[in-house]
């Protein structure tokens, strides 16, 4: 999901991936390509089923099909990702998130048994990975909030909702009865695959060599994950617990003794850039999403000479915090490239001809291999 920003704000940059499970349409990780070539559709054909809201929400009928019970989403990604569902009925539409699935687990999203004319599906991968371009061929333009929420009357946002793209979905009946929507990558990963390509590329994230992400096991893959373990002071049982994910994510999200951490000690979101200058050029990259209270490390590979960053807090609307009428920002003197949406540049002059801004960054100082950025007000 794309989070626009005003002339003096930031936008993230994560764009979910969500496959219509009855077009055939592909879409591709531009990120990290994984080793699997070639995409089949997944066919699916949606039955009856009712979607229950709380009091605040709008509940719809229109299907005189057959009725069928919950309505789960089921995530074959290679990322942890929080899903919103949409109900359109023509009349009014209703959206609700955020669910967050982990790599090859399933989520109960809706429960009941209520019908309407659609359902629309967006989903975002968290803040931990970055600036993933994730494709999204959504064109419903719906409104979502940060945080956990139900919205009524969803085509028309409010303060603190922004508009995010949503795809249409056909959901199939599982074996056990209830619908199933799938969220896929163009490497088609099955559920097993699925997980390891999730526990891959968290470890690359973490600064381990568990390359390519491609969901196939091997001597890189298990030599990276037991290095993670140990410098966790984690057993191997550990890995197959069903809260696996989150103790890889809550590690990312804490200081690290070697790499970059950036911290966010503030009650804003604050959105951050990164630039490294490997001798030849400068490449910066954004925005990375840092949630309130948490820590991220930005993922930075080979062994640059030089390291950058620049952070800024946003509030609800994804408009600049001010203080005293200043932006609370925390950056430097280095100009270099950035833009409101994702980005990614290794050209750092003329940035307004080629449609970026200049940017102040700071020197960030790794002689000690290791550097924690903490964001704080003043």
């Amino acid at each position: 999901m794309m989070r626009e920003r005003t002339q003096t704000g930031v936008m993230a940059g994560l764009v979910p991936a969500i496959h219509d499970l009855s077009s055939g349409a592909k879409n591709v990780d531009a990120r990290h390509k994984a080793g699997h070539d070639g995409s089949r559709a997944r066919r699916s054909r949606l039955t009856r089923f009712l979607m229950t809201l709380p009091a605040a929400a709008v509940s719809f009928v229109v299907s005189s099909a057959p009725a069928f019970a919950d309505l789960k989403i089921c995530n074959r990604m290679s990322y942890v990702v929080e899903a919103a569902i949409g109900i359109d009925d023509k009349a009014a539409t209703a959206t609700r998130g955020w669910f967050r699935i982990d790599p090859a687990t399933c989520r109960v999203v809706v429960q009941g048994t209520l019908t309407a004319d659609r359902i629309l599906l967006n989903a975002r991968a968290l803040g931990v990975y970055g600036a993933s371009p994730i494709p999204q061929s959504g064109s419903d333009m719906l409104c979502v909030a940060q945080d956990n929420f139900v919205i009524a009357a969803a085509r028309q946002c409010r303060t603190g909702q922004a508009q995010a793209a949503f795809t249409q979905v056909t959901p199939t009946q599982g074996a056990d009865g209830n619908l199933v929507a799938y969220l896929a990558e163009d490497s088609e990963y099955d559920d097993e695959q699925a997980r390891l390509a999730g526990i891959q590329r968290l470890l690359v994230i973490a600064g381990y060599d568990a390359a390519p992400i491609d969901g196939v096991d091997g001597p890189k893959t298990q030599a990276a994950l037991a290095a993670f373990l140990k410098s966790r002071g984690l057993s191997s049982d550990v890995v197959g617990s069903p809260g696996f994910f989150k103790t890889m994510v809550d590690a990312l999200q804490t200081p690290s003794a070697t790499g970059l951490t950036w911290c966010n000690d503030t009650p804003h979101k604050v959105m951050a850039a990164i630039a490294t200058d490997d001798g030849k050029s400068v490449t910066s990259r954004g925005w990375y999403r840092i949630d309130p209270k948490t820590c991220l490390h930005p993922d930075v590979t080979g062994q640059p000479k030089q390291i950058f960053s620049f952070a800024e807090a946003v509030d609800a609307d994804n408009r600049t915090v001010k203080l005293k009428d200043r932006p609370l920002n925390w950056g430097g003197d280095r100009q270099l490239c950035t833009r409101e949406t994702k980005f990614e540049t290794n050209e750092q002059t003329d940035c307004g001809a080629r449609g970026f801004s200049a940017t102040g960054f700071s020197a960030v100082d790794m002689s000690s291999s290791g550097k924690t950025l903490r964001f704080a007000a003043p």
